[in-house]
């Protein structure tokens, strides 16, 4: 009998249909020689402190560090897993092979890779390995299925990544609670968590309030002009002192306007990437207001019901193979229909009857890995809910998007001045003037921004205000005429708040400010946590009243900025050196790097901290912030 083992009931099912195992039993489904069973996900967990000596169980200092010689996993204490372990145990124990078809990414091997381990399982075993819950997909992954120890290195990575979140976590969590917590554990001190992404995260958030609040704003003063109803700006730039203008405006004040120069030029705009979960939460974030872990589960679902394929990726682009398929998936989108609306019929039809066009900023097969870009499997969806219709419809017609041509555009760049020739006292000519600008836009072929109509700010930045689409009246060189100067006062401001998605793009860049997306891409390698992990590390630091939200703004408690304020040690904290962690991890996934030396990396690096912590002689200790207190500030804040 072979057994087949999924990460879920539902997707236990659909696999069960398509190879013929159709009997139910408890736990699991029977037929066709196969035998498809389930978790829930996580079943088995690493041993906490306790199972590995009693003297563990108690919080001290003097049990520090905690390295266990040999790491073990367990059950959860859960009646529900261990019923539902007891029948894959069971079905394992009998089986003549076994198939892995869990989620294809590093924690879907942790997660049955110790199912097996803690089954006992002997047998052969082999691996699904799809990117879409499709039943055509199912088919060919059964038609293709992989040795598992093509996959040893992807588990490894999970399992250097699971012991390493264990050492940090558990060791440096009971060190600051211990040292700088508030009472005594047993009268249940609150517990100041640190986790190896959660910490240096916080750090992100606690550094940019920092600067927000010790922001003194200062005075600058802009000098333009209205010139046949258009607004130009002094080149110069701002003033720093109202005396300064007001000198400038006096040079200008009834003195003529003259166009110096015009400069036009035109310029093409490409299409935006194909989605990966992290610009998928970041768009979803600025447009709908979603949190990156509603994104993720919603994502999660569409997966799951075949309409799109599967969503923890950190890539945007495909393999070259996906290209003979796209024809049939942009065929399922002009079928698609909401309430007898079919809203991608009109921009699908000018693709049709011709190949469509197939670009190396799409289709590369050296940028994927496991998995490639989130796109529609090309299946039409029924009953959506207005949540999933939205994240859907951002990913299909951003797939629609990547085949239509550059957006084209005519940028026109008009210089003027305003000033007096004048003779100094050696009687040379020379030019007091001061200079003008104005940048206006005009877009000669929409292109790819037809699929967005009005709605196309799709990349994760704010679009300048000189970017805008603006068409300037015609104007000549040399042209001259009266004008209407300002002088306005203006302050500086300070750094915006983090909001999700603003967050979520500096984890992927270790908390540097990227704007330019191949510059970004470049840097994910050294990103801090994993696409999938950080919508759940975020929800930590809520969960832990280290940061709460005002409107979209992320903010920091006392407790969060207090917590930040008392690490010294920069391993902790520092985005930089936890990116580097997150290289190497990857490095151990790609064959580069060896995990046991990672964790022997790690080991040594938790008893350095330890060691310090201990050394601190001060009497330091972190105010937490009730929860009731920060109910009350919450719901005074909306």
């Amino acid at each position: 009998m072979i057994v087949c083992i999924a990460e879920k009931p539902s997707v236990a099912k659909d696999i069960a249909r398509i190879i013929g195992a159709t009997a139910s039993h408890d736990g699991y489904m029977e037929g066709n020689g196969y035998q498809v069973t389930w978790t829930f996900g996580h079943l088995c967990e690493l041993k906490m402190p306790e199972d590995y000596t009693p003297m563990w169980r108690s919080w001290s200092l003097t049990s520090l560090p905690m390295i266990p010689q040999r790491f073990g996993i367990r059950l959860k204490d859960d009646q529900g897993i261990k019923k539902q372990f007891a029948i894959i145990e069971r079905l394992m124990q009998q089986a003549d092979s076994i198939i892995n078809c869990g989620d294809a990414g590093q924690e879907g091997e942790l997660i049955q890779r110790w199912v097996m381990q803690k089954a006992g399982a002997k047998c052969p075993v082999k691996r699904l390995w799809i990117s879409s819950m499709t039943d055509e997909a199912i088919r060919e992954g059964f038609a293709t299925l992989k040795d598992q120890g093509e996959y040893q290195s992807l588990y490894m990575a999970g399992l250097s990544r699971a012991v390493g979140d264990w050492l940090l976590g558990i060791n440096c969590t009971r060190l600051y609670t211990i040292k700088y917590g508030q009472g005594s554990y047993s009268q249940n001190r609150q517990v100041l968590s640190i986790g190896r992404v959660q910490t240096p995260t916080l750090a992100l958030i606690v550094n940019r309030q920092k600067e927000i609040d010790n922001f003194k704003p200062e005075p600058y003063w802009v000098l333009a002009t209205v010139y046949r109803d258009t607004t130009f700006t002094a080149t110069k730039g701002r003033f720093t002192s109202k005396e300064e203008g007001e000198r400038a405006f006096a040079l200008i004040e009834g003195k003529p306007f003259t166009v110096t120069n015009i400069e036009k030029k035109n310029g093409r705009e490409t299409p935006p990437s194909l989605y990966d979960l992290t610009s998928l939460q970041v768009d979803c974030n600025k447009k709908f207001g979603f949190s990156a872990e509603m994104t993720l589960n919603i994502i999660q679902q569409l997966y799951e019901q075949k309409l799109t394929t599967y969503p923890r990726v950190d890539t945007t682009f495909l393999p070259d193979d996906v290209y003979a398929k796209c024809p049939q998936t942009m065929n399922g989108l002009f079928q698609i229909k909401h309430a007898g609306v079919a809203p991608y019929a009109e921009l699908v039809r000018p693709l049709g009857g011709k190949p469509l066009p197939k670009s190396k900023k799409v289709f590369d097969s050296s940028k994927v890995t496991d998995h490639h870009a989130i796109i529609p499997t090309g299946m039409i969806p029924t009953a959506l809910t207005d949540l999933q219709r939205k994240v859907y419809d951002l990913v299909a017609r951003r797939f629609i998007a990547v085949f239509y041509p550059d957006c084209k555009f005519a940028q026109t760049t008009v210089l003027g001045s305003v000033g007096v020739d004048s003779t100094n006292s050696a009687g040379v000519d020379s030019v007091d003037a001061i200079e003008f600008k104005v940048t206006g836009r005009t877009i000669l072929d929409a292109g790819w921004r037809a699929v967005y109509a009005k709605d196309t700010q799709t990349d994760d930045d704010e679009k300048k205000p000189e970017e805008e689409e603006r068409t300037l009246p015609p104007f000549e060189k040399g042209e001259s005429g009266p004008h209407q100067p300002t002088l306005t006062e203006k302050w500086t401001t300070p750094p915006k708040h983090y909001t999700e998605a603003t967050l979520l793009r500096a984890m992927e860049t270790a908390g540097k400010l990227v704007e330019d997306e191949e510059l970004r891409r470049l840097m994910k390698e050294n990103g801090i946590g994993r696409p999938s992990t950080r919508a759940a590390i975020i929800e930590t630091l809520f969960k832990r009243r280290y940061i709460r939200k005002e409107r979209k703004n992320l903010v920091a408690t006392p407790t969060g900025i207090e917590l930040i304020d008392l690490i010294h040690e920069d391993l902790l904290k520092s985005c930089e050196l936890t990116g580097i962690w997150e290289k190497k991890l990857r490095d151990i996934e790609a064959h580069k790097y060896d995990a046991q030396q990672f964790i022997s990396e790690l080991k040594q690096q938790v008893t350095d901290i330890v060691r310090d912590v201990m050394c601190d002689s001060s009497n330091r200790r972190v105010t937490v912030t009730p929860e009731e207190e920060e109910k009350k500030k919450r719901s005074k804040k909306q």
